[in-house]
């Protein structure tokens, strides 16, 4: 018998790193639903998935109706979009995986950290949808433009969540992706990553770095 996966729905996948994701998943063998604001949008990104070579054919639907026809939400958006699109989602969310990617980049310092009020993305995500939410935070420091490339990518995924179980199913999320997922520790952590992102951004500018990103050494064969 064939492994039945889950369903995902990426919400901004069409975005530069929602897109990417969306596409090394579809080939890995996830049904995948491309969210946006519009479905035309959506439809078009889902299309040019469809044409990646060994992909299941994905679909494109509106925000709400994506995150309502998924088993796991992946939120891929701008952090000034945040709070608007996990409101319009919320109602679709109950017991479902959320795994929101967001950093919160102010232009136009995008190398200088600058952390929200409630400490990190993640934590202003937690506030939005409430205590009760799955939710876990990951994939903050990987290069886009490299996901969205047949090519093997060297980095590795900080995952965060207070449910080890839900870190496990994103660690296998970013695995699929052609990534190393690590568990990071409870969603307070994410401020670590969020905040490291800029400081890549910082790294490729000073050493013209095509997409600097991060290893955890001393793990052996994890």
């Amino acid at each position: 018998m064939s492994e039945i996966r889950s369903s995902l729905a990426v919400i901004g996948g069409t975005g530069n790193l929602g897109h990417a994701l969306a596409r090394r998943w579809a080939q890995a063998g996830y049904e995948v639903v491309i969210g946006s604001r519009t479905a035309g949008k959506a439809e078009d990104a889902a299309a040019r998935i469809e044409t990646a070579s060994g992909s299941v054919p994905a679909t494109g639907l509106t925000n709400e109706d994506a995150a309502a026809k998924a088993d796991i939400v992946i939120v891929a958006v701008p952090f000034s979009s945040q709070e608007a699109i996990l409101t319009a989602i919320s109602g679709e969310l109950a017991g479902k995986l959320i795994v929101d990617t967001t950093v919160p980049l102010v232009p136009p310092k995008v190398a200088r950290a600058q952390m929200p009020t409630a400490g990190s993305a993640a934590l202003s995500a937690r506030a939005i949808l409430g205590e009760e939410a799955r939710l876990v935070s990951a994939f903050h420091n990987v290069a886009a433009h490299k996901l969205q490339q047949d090519i093997e990518v060297d980095c590795d995924v900080l995952v965060f969540g207070d449910n080890p179980a839900d870190r496990d199913s994103v660690v296998e999320l970013a695995d699929a992706a052609g990534l190393r997922g690590i568990h990071g520790g409870p969603l307070a952590n994410s401020v670590a990553a969020e905040a490291f992102t800029s400081v890549l951004i910082g790294i490729n500018k000073r050493y013209k770095a095509d997409g600097a990103g991060i290893r955890i050494t001393g793990l052996g064969g994890a």
